[in-house]
């Protein structure tokens, strides 16, 4: 690893509103932009995300592309997504992974990559505690990179990842993050409107996420049949050094679709949060977290998740402004149906605009943009964005984990790195993480433990 910039440089970078997809890098020649050629790609991270992310890239149609090569921690999950690719109606002809390009491992995604050439894609698609790992290695090949959300979950690694993208541009390598939201031509247009000033000064958004039990937010304890640090990778929603836990995970979209529309990114942060019916599982987030945003001008972003059961629902983002509304997005991701008020109920007879429907599929078309991209040599880097998504949401997490405010500029001189091995974790060795002789984890404990998000027993 090389240095990382210094927080200064860091706030200076993040003090520019990246609300814009693109960075300009400097330019040098694109193995797939000079002719017709075959894209490949290898998908590291062979779990749901992964897959579908690897269906949305093969179903792209602007010029040759296939699958050539699987990476994963888990043998079954290498099966499986090679079964549903290469059985695809639609994909299945560009699926050529043989046995000897699936690769099982914590070294696997170096042997993935080894099997593509300088200009084809890598998706990073493991649990994102891995994601600086991996990252390294695909600027080293030389390789166009789609890396799932979020992109960091602390502090060292953020910075970690803005350093490491200078060598990226410096490469001219193309790499698109996850946050498909951004993608959305609804919220695209909606943005436009917001800041030309069709409803005013935006003084307050509001987001929720609130269902119930969510992917492995809840992890049961380890019943012996796995190792420790497989039980925990299995179930990577419910460690903090894997993925962030479920405000990393499940909240980023709202919190960064909420900060594009305002065009900033708050500068601090408080939060509550609770654990109420566990049924004995021993991950370490809370049941329901409120978190609270101030902007620079004093607006403010509040952002509710909870995964229990029972409670009402609800999966969308609002942005109130000076002169009217807008509703940026009105159930989960997808369709949008973005729409604009002048009153601040939202009634129907106060509405001025909606994006028209159905409206196409930001997966799909975050793939588009990506593969044009490439294929046009066009400077393409949203790495800058997905650091400060991650970063903001993470400082929400850590005020509600500790319960303390928490600005941007404390968050981002914090030294908790979870997982500072992560690059030398081997199958069947011990995790970052071990639970104590009942099976237990630590978990945040705000007031009580106040600098860090938890203290385990080192």
């Amino acid at each position: 690893m090389t240095q990382t910039p210094s927080r200064r440089q860091f706030l200076q970078t993040t003090g520019r509103v990246a609300a814009a997809t693109t960075l300009v890098s400097a330019a040098t020649s694109n193995v797939h932009a000079a002719q017709d050629s075959t894209i490949r790609i290898a998908l590291v991270g062979c779990g749901g995300r992964g897959t579908g992310a690897a269906l949305n890239a093969l179903s792209v149609d602007n010029g040759p592309i296939e699958l050539v090569a699987l990476a994963d921690v888990f043998e079954n999950n290498i099966k499986s997504t090679h079964a549903a690719l290469s059985g695809h109606a639609k994909v299945g002809s560009k699926v050529d992974v043989p046995d000897e390009r699936r690769f099982l491992g914590f070294d696997a995604y170096r042997q993935a990559m080894d099997a593509l050439r300088p200009g084809d894609v890598v998706i990073l698609a493991t649990p994102p505690g891995f994601r600086w790992v991996h990252y390294t290695y695909a600027i080293e090949k030389g390789l166009n990179v789609f890396m799932e959300k979020p992109v960091t979950i602390d502090a060292p690694t953020s910075v970690r990842m803005l350093e490491l993208n200078n060598r990226a541009i410096e490469k001219n390598l193309k790499v698109a993050v996850g946050l498909m939201c951004r993608h959305c031509r609804g919220r695209m247009e909606l943005f436009d409107r917001i800041q030309s000033g069709e409803i005013g000064e935006v003084n307050m958004l509001r987001a929720y996420r609130m269902a119930g039990r969510t992917a492995s937010a809840a992890v049961p304890p380890n019943d012996g049949s796995m190792s420790d640090l497989d039980h925990q990778i299995k179930n990577f929603h419910g460690f903090l050094w894997l993925s962030g836990g479920a405000v990393s995970d499940f909240l980023i979209h709202n919190i960064d679709e909420s900060c594009w529309m305002k065009n900033a990114w708050p500068e601090k942060a408080i939060a509550v949060g609770g654990r109420h019916y566990r049924d004995g599982c021993v991950d370490q987030n809370f049941d329901n977290y409120a978190i609270e945003y101030t902007f620079a001008d004093g607006a403010k972003l509040f952002v509710d998740g909870r995964t229990v059961p029972g409670c009402k629902q609800e999966f969308a983002s609002y942005a109130h402004g000076s002169k009217g509304t807008a509703i940026i997005s009105t159930a989960s991701h997808t369709p949008a149906k973005s729409r604009l008020f002048t009153d601040q109920s939202m009634s129907k007879d106060k509405m001025t605009w909606a994006f028209p429907q159905p409206e196409p599929n930001p997966y799909d078309l975050e793939w588009a943009d990506l593969i044009d991209a490439i294929r046009e040599d066009r400077p393409y880097n949203e790495v800058e964005r997905g650091v400060m998504a991650s970063a903001v949401t993470s400082m929400g997490r850590m005020a509600a984990h500790t319960g303390q405010e928490i600005t941007l500029t404390k968050f981002m001189k914090h030294d908790h790195e979870f997982a500072p091995g992560i690059d030398q974790l081997t199958m069947g060795g011990d995790s970052p993480l071990m639970p104590d002789d009942q099976g237990r984890y630590p978990v945040p404990m705000p007031g009580l433990v106040k600098k860090r998000e938890y203290m385990d027993a080192s």
